[in-house]
């Protein structure tokens, strides 16, 4: 493919999944860009995320217990969401909350969470569109859905849950979360919330809150960048840089060549098989660091 026509319709794409721009807008400019309908076809399948992709850790691994769970989270509500961990796990066990994209908790984000689940964390994934019945098949009704989520309570539902996770039997007391584009956000979002309840965050592509915010953050984190990621970077770099200026345990790492959502696999445009292996071995290397960490 074209590099340019690439460029071209990966930030088109995101106008659309991340800038609320109407898909028949969306996909009249994206048929004019790759020249005909079909060949628009084409280029948006490779584009956007596959939900049949292969998973990288199987369902069925029988080196994990994996599965459905729910639990409360304070005023009657209760969240649902998929956990993971080691079937002979020691007894002493990490916690990791993972964050879904705005496509909702799909099968991309439960291989996620049984990675980390080899690692040697017990990992959970919430779904938060639990509110409204739980992730929907379409990923643009789980991006609608998303969009009109209140934040806030989003937040203060997950800083329950890391709460909770905590007191689990045979935890060892570290939580941290790990959030992917709307994820990664969020992840941000909690490490403001949750104050000492979060001893680590690691943000993949996740826009960033106001500067502002930081003296409320006591998390180590760790941000994954994508160089070619502007929309993103423009708040995500500011945000990295207060972290490190105020005394904060904190690394930024802009990956080169790479464009948002390089790590997810289910994207064949976007993910860079390269950078994602290597982001992933600085992640788990800064969460086995005993407060966070630098990572090469």
């Amino acid at each position: 493919m074209n590099p340019d026509i690439r460029r071209k319709a990966i930030a088109l794409h995101d106008r659309f999944t991340h800038g609320g721009m109407d898909r028949r807008a969306f996909m009249a400019q994206l048929t004019r860009l790759a020249g005909g309908t079909a060949a628009a076809s084409m280029l948006l399948a490779g584009i956007a995320a596959n939900p049949a992709a292969a998973a990288i850790v199987a369902p069925q691994d029988r080196r994990l217990r994996s599965g459905r769970m729910s639990w409360p989270v304070g005023g009657g509500r209760r969240m649902k969401g998929y956990r993971a961990e080691p079937r002979d796990f020691p007894a002493n066990l990490g916690t990791m909350l993972v964050i879904h994209e705005n496509r909702g908790l799909n099968a991309h984000i439960e291989d996620v969470t049984r990675r980390l689940a080899l690692a040697g964390y017990r990992s959970v994934a919430p779904d938060f569109l639990s509110p409204v019945g739980g992730t929907p098949g379409d990923p643009d009704a789980a991006r609608e859905a998303i969009g009109k989520l209140d934040l806030s309570q989003a937040a203060a539902d997950a800083v329950a849950t890391l709460r909770l996770l905590a007191k689990f039997p045979k935890a060892n007391g570290f939580v941290g979360a790990i959030g992917f584009c709307w994820g990664g956000g969020m992840v941000n979002r909690i490490a403001v919330e949750a104050g000492s309840a979060l001893d680590a965050g690691v943000v993949f592509y996740g826009p960033a809150p106001d500067p502002g915010l930081v003296p409320r953050v006591e998390a180590a984190m760790l941000f994954h960048l994508a160089e070619l990621d502007e929309r993103v970077n423009a708040t995500g770099l500011p945000w990295a840089a207060a972290l490190k200026a105020a005394g904060k345990s904190v690394e930024s790492i802009v990956h080169p060549g790479v464009n948002h959502a390089f790590h997810n696999d289910s994207s064949a445009e976007r993910y860079d098989k390269a950078a994602a292996e290597r982001a992933w071995q600085q992640t788990l290397r800064f969460l086995m660091a005993p407060v966070g960490g630098v990572v090469e």
